[in-house]
């Protein structure tokens, strides 16, 4: 085939797909659903991050006008997707558990309350133990599916790179067969298994970027749930928990 006409057929990826073997499509086609999978995984999680910073935004604006620990509790307003309130709703109901025997709010609940004895330090470790877990469920449940991005980022690369030897493996054989070694004859089949390594290439590093800010934004949103843990259990210990002598009844 003349020269020109190779240059007017063209260059760039379709000409290089146009000349890919068979196994070199096949690993295209693998990368190209890793690409909808990592791309579904970082669009879902950046949906899911913006809602829950939201959520936790409200909750903590709404915790904070009453330092009264309860009083959420009592009111039963709730604030789905935020894991400020999950750690909250584990540490309250745990608390008011140990203090009443029940987590049900009624009617009396207040009187209730305001009867209790005050919680032992060993019953402060089971509310704390109870917001830990909380903080793990939490932290488990905004990494889910990060094993994704992950596989994509350190898979797809390799995976190209695999089409592309084979593809050159395949090409110089082709050559060595034919006994025509020009750079006519080689330039198609070097085309076409180069296109596997863009094209991991092109899976691999919008995946590392949306990776990289996922994890970041995941590691913020944890840091503040052990804050306010931390804080939820410093409230409860002041107003709740008895370090000295028995427990007297509050009126």
């Amino acid at each position: 085939m003349p020269m020109p006409l190779i240059a007017q057929q063209g260059t760039g990826l379709y000409y290089a797909f146009v000349n890919s073997t068979g196994e070199g499509k096949a690993v295209l086609l693998a990368l190209f659903f890793a690409s909808i999978f990592s791309w579904s995984v970082m669009v879902t999680k950046f949906r899911v991050l913006r809602f829950v910073k939201r959520q936790s935004a409200r909750f903590s604006a709404v915790f904070h006008l009453d330092r009264q620990p309860l009083r959420l509790f009592e009111t039963g307003v709730r604030f789905e997707g935020s894991p400020l309130f999950h750690i909250y709703e584990a540490g309250t109901n745990e608390l008011c558990f140990q203090m009443l025997g029940s987590t049900e709010v009624d009617e009396t609940f207040r009187s209730r309350l305001s009867d209790a004895p005050k919680i032992t330090p060993a019953q402060m470790r089971s509310v704390i133990a109870a917001m830990e877990r909380a903080v793990g469920e939490s932290a488990l449940a905004l990494e889910g599916q990060m094993n994704v991005l992950t596989m994509a980022v350190s898979g797809a690369p390799f995976l190209g790179l695999l089409g592309t030897v084979w593809g050159v493996m395949d090409a110089f054989g082709g050559i060595a067969a034919a006994g025509n070694a020009n750079l006519a004859a080689m330039a198609p089949g070097v085309s076409g298994a180069l296109i596997t390594t863009v094209t991991g290439l092109l899976v691999a590093i919008p995946a590392m970027f949306g990776y990289n800010f996922l994890v970041t934004s995941i590691r913020t949103v944890i840091v503040e749930c052990d804050n306010f843990a931390a804080e939820l259990a410093s409230e409860i210990e002041h107003r709740y928990v008895e370090h000295h002598g028995p427990s007297p009844r509050r009126g």
